[in-house]
């Protein structure tokens, strides 16, 4: 079994969806190696999340941060953690609904991921800064 682990840091990106799929697979070309496996993607922070879904229509990231920003408040009243600015509680939140990994399958030696799909970098607060994620896949 092969087993490799690469960290890679996103410099600064603005507040909303962001397709780091092609970040990912040249962080890690010895996914190209594994002919069965897996690749797990983990983000180090609290404030954004992974996800995966839709690559081809930039419009699908446009409504899932219309879709979060609405579901999910800023300047609720009743948070308590809100020293860290309006928008750090319902960065924790958003976090939390979407997840802080994805396990992608291995299959000779791509991700096997769907025609459509790509993995999303979910940045939730305004000025979130650098984001460091995990990237480790292992296999035969």
């Amino acid at each position: 079994m092969k087993i490799s682990q690469q960290s890679i840091t996103f410099r600064e990106k603005r507040r909303g969806f962001h397709l780091i799929t092609g970040d990912i697979l040249n962080a890690m070309p010895q996914i190209s190696e594994i002919t069965t496996g897996l690749c797990q993607v983990f983000i180090q922070h609290t404030s954004a999340s992974l996800t995966i879904n839709e690559n081809a229509d930039p419009t699908v990231r446009k409504d899932f941060e219309m879709y979060f920003n609405k579901t999910v408040k800023e300047n609720d009243p009743d948070y308590q953690h809100d020293y860290e600015g309006s928008d750090d509680m319902p960065a924790h939140l958003k976090a939390s609904l979407l997840g802080s990994s994805v396990m992608i399958p291995i299959s000779k030696g791509r991700l096997a991921l769907g025609t459509w799909q790509g993995i999303y970098l979910c940045e939730h607060r305004d000025r979130g800064g650098a984001r460091g994620v995990m990237v480790t896949v292992w296999g035969e």
